[in-house]
């Protein structure tokens, strides 16, 4: 745990605040059905419910499910702290992903948000990705799409876009067509991207409790944010890089996210300690985390063969 305790205590000083961003608002939410064969040796693969949100010049693509257990860890927190305890424990079952894709189509940066008990930021190229386009069409929820193809991240792609739709986005890192991408999947499958309906948030208002983050005591009096909580927009349309998140290099997240797969319950108390969580005056937290076994030999990204 020290060794834990030290990592994290070394990245919260050398990692540099993220820049604000002004929030772009969501005009549409698309939701997908995401499908992928993560183990070549077996023939069920991983599914997960995801959405994208389209803003004027930003989009965010993230977990549908995740988003769900959010709002009921929130809940168990809430409650728990109602009952004046002084304890609070987490029990996280693993529902669905944290990592989110930002693309700022203005800045021209895609970053990476992962979450390991805190908030991550990667910063990434821009996708820059060579389309061929067909004559072939076909619809999908009564849209009409066109059909493109490309090679991008070690796989060969099939696309369908719609160019009645104009937004250059698309699920995951997939984009730069003249129209969304309703659906998308690689020649073997394995990676499939089903549209599965999409919503108008043009007229959506916020929501009438705030979602603000949970503010606890802390030592020599006030408050603070809940440790693993992110700083949560009251309108549930925003699209907003985490300004509190800390901003690392894939090598410094790799080392992180290894150590918590060795041991998630000892992880996430090194993760606490190391943000001032636990200390005399403030709640007692517990996290439990359970993390699936997953064997992944088949990564969404393959290497390029040479």
């Amino acid at each position: 745990m020290k060794k834990h305790l030290f990592l994290f205590t070394t990245l919260l000083l050398i990692a540099f605040a993220v820049k604000a961003q002004k929030s772009d608002l969501a005009t549409a939410m698309v939701h997908y059905k995401f499908s992928h064969l993560k183990d070549t040796t077996q023939t069920k693969p991983y599914t997960e419910n995801m959405i994208l949100m389209i803003g004027k010049s930003a989009t965010v693509y993230k977990s549908y499910d995740r988003r769900l257990e959010d709002a009921l860890v929130r809940k168990q927190i809430q409650e728990q702290m109602a009952t004046g305890s002084g304890r609070i424990n987490i029990n996280r079952n693993g529902s669905g992903s944290s990592t989110e894709y930002y693309q700022l189509a203005a800045e021209k940066k895609l970053f990476r948000k992962e979450k390991l008990i805190n908030s991550y930021l990667i910063e990434e190229p821009l996708p820059v990705i060579n389309w061929k386009i067909s004559a072939d069409t076909a619809s999908f929820g009564g849209l009409h799409c066109q059909k493109a193809t490309t090679h991008f991240k070690g796989r060969d792609y099939t696309a369908w876009f719609c160019p009645d739709i104009p937004s250059q986005s698309g699920p995951w890192k997939l984009s730069g067509l003249p129209g969304l991408i309703l659906e998308a999947y690689d020649t073997k499958k394995q990676v499939v991207f089903k549209f599965d309906g999409i919503e108008d948030m043009s007229k959506m208002a916020p929501p009438a409790e705030s979602t603000a983050p949970i503010q606890v005591p802390r030592e020599g009096g006030g408050t603070g944010k809940l440790i693993g909580e992110d700083d949560l927009n009251t309108d549930p349309r925003a699209i907003q890089l985490p300004t509190d998140a800390i901003k690392t290099t894939e090598k410094e997240f790799t080392h992180l996210r290894e150590a918590m797969r060795k041991d998630p319950n000892a992880f996430a108390q090194s993760a606490m300690a190391a943000a001032g969580a636990n200390r005399p005056g403030g709640p007692q937290m517990q996290m439990k985390i359970q993390m699936s076994p997953d064997v992944e030999n088949n990564p969404i990204e393959l290497p390029e063969k040479k």
